[in-house]
């Protein structure tokens, strides 16, 4: 019995302990975005502000104001990039992932489709930018949906074909008897069993294309195409820097991905258990 309450005990401390590590970074990040530009600069840092002030959200939201303007279209842009991407990415990914668990597609592709994305991005960059910018692309929301979607379809594919690896195939082998056609076993079959999986897939790629940096450096250059990465990156570079305002895009920034989570839940966490069991 006592046993028990101190395995309790520590796992209850572990928990609270993950909680605060993860939580704490966010949680002041929180505080800056709404302290005032002398708690900020105080020296001791005052922890909690002695007034909350909203001004930095309301000037980021504000079309009309420079940095809200910068502010909504680097939001615009990511939107976007990241969504278009990763829809792409789920179109292709899912047959592509039943020919490897289902149609015996050799796996060697697979390996080779996950090399691709082991290689450091600045060995794609000098190629990547001749090509668009031979094609007049560069500076373009559509060319990071390209290399987005190239940088996506290794991971979605693989995730995939972990979670359809598990579906009973009897269900499938009785559509087909029925007089059913790959596609339509697919589509209604597999993929209303899959939902859990592609829920996960689209959230982690969503993710991964959501926070990338470097590409979106390189091949952009003004906020017609700039995301959000890059504009937080652009917010810091001045000569007097407001890292109020830095700490409420970084706040806004997370809104999005975290009302997706939020809302995705439940599909998420089941889909990443079921492609972790086999049999």
């Amino acid at each position: 019995m006592k046993r028990q309450l101190w395995h309790s005990i520590l796992l209850y401390a572990a928990v609270l302990f993950l909680a605060i590590f993860t939580l704490a970074p966010l949680l002041w990040l929180v505080l800056m975005s709404i302290s005032t530009p002398t708690d900020l600069t105080t020296v001791p840092l005052n922890w909690i502000p002695s007034q909350i002030d909203l001004s930095r959200y309301a000037q980021l939201l504000d079309i009309n104001d420079g940095s809200g303007a910068r502010f909504l279209a680097a939001l615009r842009n990511s939107m976007l990039t990241a969504g278009g991407a990763t829809l792409i990415a789920l179109v292709v990914a899912i047959p592509a992932a039943y020919a490897f668990t289902r149609r015996g597609a050799p796996m060697i592709l697979l390996f080779v489709f996950l090399a691709t994305i082991m290689i450091p991005p600045i060995t794609y960059v000098l190629p990547l930018y001749q090509i668009f910018g031979s094609f007049g692309m560069l500076n373009n929301t559509v060319t990071l949906i390209i290399v987005y979607c190239a940088l996506l379809l290794p991971f979605a594919t693989w995730l995939m074909k972990a979670n359809l690896d598990v579906l009973p195939i009897e269900i499938e082998h009785a559509a087909f008897m029925e007089g059913a056609s790959t596609i339509t076993t697919l589509r209604r079959v597999v993929l209303p069993l899959a939902l859990p999986a592609i829920a996960a897939t689209g959230m982690l790629s969503f993710l991964v294309a959501w926070d990338e940096f470097f590409y979106a450096l390189i091949f952009t250059s003004d906020m017609s195409a700039k995301t959000l990465p890059v504009t937080i990156a652009d917010f810091a570079a001045g000569r007097v820097t407001d890292y109020g305002v830095i700490a409420a895009v970084g706040v806004l920034a997370t809104l999005p991905p975290a009302i997706l989570a939020i809302a995705f839940q439940r599909f998420i966490v089941s889909g990443l258990v079921a492609g972790s069991v086999k049999g």
